[in-house]
């Protein structure tokens, strides 16, 4: 795979290494962006069946990278605390049952998993990254395995860690919530898109990503799976678009009981929306068309020279095997401030993100190789 760069507007003397705080937009996901604004000023042109068939479409090409042939167990929510809690508003728990997350998951992932052991007497059992560097991911792992016990309802995971890529290992973790009858939720805003993730392998009950990341769309839109548990399921609203027989707009006087069928029932009210989706097809197609694995490849081509001199020089990053490419997490040697360097980079014009005790740094097809040396030497390092 080669550079993508003149796919995108980024100005040549920005390093922009923070594709997991919110990805840049294509230059054709722009121009989809304004097509949908400009068809606004003659709503005339927008048929009843519009509505529908656009987001059919994105349907499909998300069944695509994802790998289901259940287009319709996809639905559009506006974020992942949207989709996760549809999620928490269905499912069954009691005194005593237990959640399971990992420690400093992303906010979205914690908050409902929080509220419903309030409601329920439930336990939230928030697994901790080891204190010690050494194999770090795959301990992790194995203290996620062992929490996972007959009291266990819900695991709820990204496939990487929001702040260091940290890469959980799903098809592990799925096996064993088979064995106790535990659902499995992922949030994969840090990783579909850019990580390979194959619904068939994995067979999670529920899989919310956001789409502004790595699935390279804009904010306020994002997709969600939801599996056969969920089918008869109470949504967190009630709009008139997930009713059953909402494509005929002249008998919506008529009220309906019913949903839609299946996961359509989830989906957020006023989904068909035609600045947005088009935007969200357009970049779905692109990434279909690089794919995931050739994005991960070229993520790791770029980074491993850099990476070789970070480590080199006393800084931490977590063994190849044990994250994502596209998003590592790298922790200071003693004596090395965060604040300075975050002020070196800044002052170079490379954009990364700070989280917790490390820097997040996180590339696209958009980098290159000078990408990373323009970081290594911010830092200093010779």
């Amino acid at each position: 795979m080669q550079n993508q760069r003149a796919k995108f507007s980024i100005p040549r003397d920005v390093t922009y290494l923070n594709c997991a705080y919110m990805s840049p937009l294509m230059k054709s996901v722009e121009r989809a962006g304004i097509a949908g604004i400009q068809r606004k000023r003659n709503p005339f042109t927008i048929s009843p069946d519009d509505f529908f068939h656009e987001a059919e479409t994105l349907r499909k090409e998300f069944a695509k990278l994802i790998n289901i042939q259940e287009p319709r167990r996809i639905v559009m929510v506006p974020s992942v605390s949207y989709g996760i809690a549809n999620v928490a508003k269905n499912v069954l728990l009691a005194n005593g049952d237990k959640i399971i997350i990992a420690a400093e998951q992303f906010p979205s992932n914690y908050y409902p998993w929080h509220r419903l052991t309030q409601e329920t007497g439930s336990t939230l059992h928030v697994v901790a990254a080891p204190d010690s560097l050494e194999s770090r991911g795959r301990k992790w792992n194995e203290r996620i395995l062992d929490a996972i016990d007959a009291r266990t309802r819900i695991v709820s995971l990204g496939h990487v860690h929001w702040a260091d890529g940290t890469r959980f290992d799903l098809a592990q973790i799925r096996k064993r919530t088979r064995d106790v009858g535990a659902l499995l939720i992922i949030d994969g805003t840090q990783s579909v898109g850019a990580l390979p993730f194959d619904v068939k392998q994995i067979q999670p009950d529920a899989l919310v990503c956001g789409g502004y990341k790595w699935l390279m769309g804009p904010y306020s839109i994002g997709l969600a799976y939801y599996g056969p548990y969920f089918d008869n399921g109470k949504p967190v609203e009630e709009n008139w678009i997930n009713r059953r027989n909402s494509e005929n707009f002249t008998q919506l006087v008529n009220y309906q009981e019913d949903y839609q069928s299946g996961s359509l029932r989830y989906e957020v009210g006023e989904h068909s929306n035609f600045i947005l989706v088009p935007m969200m097809q357009e970049a779905l197609e692109q990434i279909n068309r690089w794919k995931p694995v050739n994005i991960q490849s070229y993520c790791e081509k770029i980074s491993q020279p850099a990476i070789k001199k970070l480590r080199a020089a006393g800084f931490w990053i977590e063994e190849e095997n044990q994250r994502g490419h596209h998003l590592f997490g790298v922790r200071f040697p003693k004596g090395v401030s965060l604040d300075v360097v975050r002020e070196k980079v800044r002052k170079k014009k490379i954009s990364v993100s700070f989280r917790g005790d490390s820097m997040r740094v996180a590339c696209h097809v958009f980098n290159d190789v000078k990408d990373f040396e323009r970081l290594v030497n911010a830092l200093e390092i010779n």
